[in-house]
């Protein structure tokens, strides 16, 4: 029998212990699973290299004004190197909080994550801004 769904699911527990660190505001720990050469890249923004400037953004959304949380609706791994994930993100700026879908795609080299690429639509962040401060400014639609 292969080696190969053992290699997919250690992929794919790493990316889902990465998420449920952060989640937990464990940024160190989530970090831990990464290579120090990181790559996190978003769709149109600038790529961010390295686990000091990864860090450095987590940290600046630490605190009880900020969020971030999950909806994993699907993860799947393509060997033991690559993980896709579709899911919906929250992120929370006080009252206010963002859900807007994600697709993001993890390459592992060593069991560590050496890209994090995630792709969104801008137009599907702004609907979930605006959804967000309706609950936020009116009773009853949380």
């Amino acid at each position: 029998m292969s080696e190969l769904p053992e290699l997919q699911q250690d992929a794919i527990t790493t990316v889902r212990e990465f998420f449920a660190a952060l989640e937990m505001n464990a940024i160190d720990e989530a970090l831990d699973l990464a290579d120090p050469g990181i790559v996190w890249k978003n769709t149109s923004l600038p790529d961010i290299r390295g686990l000091d400037r990864v860090r450095w953004v987590f940290n600046g959304l630490r605190g009880d004004a900020f969020g971030f949380r999950i909806d994993m609706h699907h993860i799947a791994a393509d060997g033991k190197d690559v993980v896709l994930t579709e899911r919906t993100d929250y992120l929370r700026i006080g009252p206010v909080e963002i859900g807007f879908w994600v697709c993001g795609t993890f390459e592992l080299r060593d069991g560590r994550i050496t890209v994090w690429h995630d792709h969104f639509s801008w137009e599907n962040f702004l609907r979930g801004t605006v959804l967000g401060l309706v609950r936020a400014v009116l009773p009853g639609k949380r």
